[in-house]
Parts: structure tokens; sequence; C-alpha cells
């Protein structure tokens, strides 16, 4: 799998190692490098803004487009933010650990299924998310305060927003722990723990965190949870429900790599390759079979689409 042999990608340097991984490698490395991306980007832009005198409107602009509002009204003139938000942190810190256990998880996801599921219940587990925080909050009396009070900024009317990808990553936490709930991870300090019981604990601290501070994302945390139990009960009966929105984030983001320029056709013939490019025509092309296989043995020959038969059947005759 990919992440067994990163360190090829980097013999171009830095740059062209992230290219070349972000061309080549999972549906895991690109969505830490889109969250890590617009991370980036947002404390790029923010310099110019604060040396402009406009600090302290940043952020609630921000909030206004790419955070998601606790008020239905205001989603359905800014729906895109039900996405964008589960893309975009503000803080290192909160960036650091969600892509941490992103990786961790991610991984053991990606063991088990496929990148266009990891990248659907990514996507689902953020709708989901966001799905139960806007309910909650508009339900509940106790959250009706926080709905009501103004934002510094006239132009905001609420002030619950939730932004992160925490949502999105319990998602795949609670699906690999749902999936593999006897195996054992080992914690530091305190030692061999079931999966079954991490996840337990992490959705028990979420419920009685409500009442403290970031209660909106602590209900988001739960809402992504939610959606990676489904998920696995639905993968037992058969059903894949994430695969499809998955696939349309992964055409989008071949099409931005095309259109980019990033990627790289071997028009040579491979007796025509050095060492470099035949180990990478070669790793290329085993990790489709790879894939290919991996698609039989969870959901049969089947299953299979026309193109993906045609490699199959040209890697028997070689």
């Amino acid at each position: 799998m990919y992440y067994n042999g990163q360190s090829g990608y980097f013999t171009e340097g830095i740059w062209g190692g992230i290219k070349n991984s972000f061309r080549k490698g999972s549906s895991l490395i690109r969505l830490i490098y889109i969250n890590c991306g617009i991370f980036l980007f947002l404390k790029i832009l923010y310099v110019p803004v604060l040396l402009g005198g406009y600090g302290k409107d940043f952020y609630p602009i921000l909030l206004e487009w790419l955070g998601v509002s606790a008020d239905p009204e205001f989603i359905l003139t800014h729906p895109w933010t039900v996405f964008t938000y589960m893309f975009t942190q503000f803080e290192f810190l909160h960036l650091l650990f969600n892509m941490l256990w992103l990786y961790w998880f991610g991984n053991f996801f990606l063991d088990h299924f496929s990148g266009r599921q990891l990248t659907g219940i990514y996507l689902w587990g953020g709708i989901a998310g966001a799905a139960l925080y806007i309910t909650v909050y508009n339900l509940f009396p106790y959250f009706s305060e926080a709905q009501l009070t103004p934002m510094p900024r006239p132009a905001l009317r609420l002030s619950s927003w939730a932004i992160g990808s925490s949502a999105s990553v319990m998602a795949i936490v609670f699906a690999v722990c749902t999936y593999l709930p006897q195996h054992k991870v080992y914690i530091f300090l305190i030692g061999p723990v079931k999966l079954i019981y991490l996840a337990l604990f992490t959705a028990l601290i979420d419920l009685l965190s409500i009442p403290s501070g970031n209660p909106g994302g602590h209900i988001a945390h739960l809402g992504g949870a939610l959606m990676g139990w489904f998920f696995v009960l639905a993968i037992r009966k058969n059903r894949d429900f994430v695969s499809g929105l998955g696939g349309i984030l992964e055409k989008a983001g071949n099409l931005f790599v095309r259109k980019k320029g990033i990627r790289v056709k071997y028009k040579k013939k491979v007796s025509e390759m050095n060492d470099r490019e035949y180990n990478e025509y070669k790793k290329k092309q085993n990790d489709k079979i790879n894939d290919i296989l991996d698609k039989i043995s969870r959901s049969g020959y089947e299953s299979l689409t026309r193109e993906e038969k045609e490699i199959l059947f040209r890697s028997g005759r070689n």
C-alpha cells in the first residue's frame, strides 16, 4: 500500500515529492494534503489582512463563508459551508490532532476498504456531524441563547458555528472500531485496548463534554461517529452508500490535477524507460491490480467495471 513506501515519491525533492505523492498516493494522503493546504492558505492570507488593519474582521468573514451555521435559513443561502467546514481548521493543534487521527485510522480503514469508501465516509461523516449539530441547536432550548447572541460583525446573525474536520475523522475512527471491535491498539501508559472500548470511551467523553466548552463541536463528533457505525452496518448487509460521493470528489481531484498539468503520462515504450521510470510504471500497475483484487475479495468479480476487467485480463496475459 502507499503508506508503506512513501519515500520513493520524494526522490525529486520536497516539492516534487508532494506533487508525486498527491498524484499517485492514496485518497488518505490527498485528504491530508487538502486539509493542510487550506490551513496554510488561510494563515498566509491572514498576514496581509492583519497588516492592512482588518484583522478583527478576518475570522468572522471566514466563519460566514467556510463554517457551517446553526441557522437553517443561513445554510440555504450558503449551502457550500456543509462541505467547506469539514476541511477547515483555524488552530495548528486542532489540525495536527485531526490529521494524526485521520492518518492512523485511515490506514486501518484502507486495509479493509477502498479509497473511494474512505473519501465517501469522510464526506458523509462531516455531513452527518453538521446535520446533528444543526438539529440539536434548533431543537433544545438550552442552545437558544447561543443562537441569538449576535456576532461583533453585523453581517453575522448567529454566534454558533461549527468548523473543523473532527466529525469526518470521527466517522472513520468509528467505522474502524465497529468493523474491528476486538482489534487491540497499544496506548502509552495504559497498554493494549480493544478498539470497541476506545470508541465507546471517545463517544462518552464527547457526550459528557456537551455542557462545557465547544458543545457544537462535541455534538458534531457524535454525528460523525453515528455515520461511521451506520456505514459498517450497511457494509455487512452488502450495501455501500458512500462510494458514490467519494467517487465524485476523487474524479474532481483527478480533473484538477490534469488541468494543472501535474499528471504524468508515460508515452515511452516500456523498453525505452530508464530504471526510475520503469519502477514507477510497475508500481502504478501493481497498485491497480491490488485494488482490483481487493474489490473482488470484498464484492465479487461482478462488481468490477469494464475497465477494471480489462486491466485484470491484460495483467493475466502478461
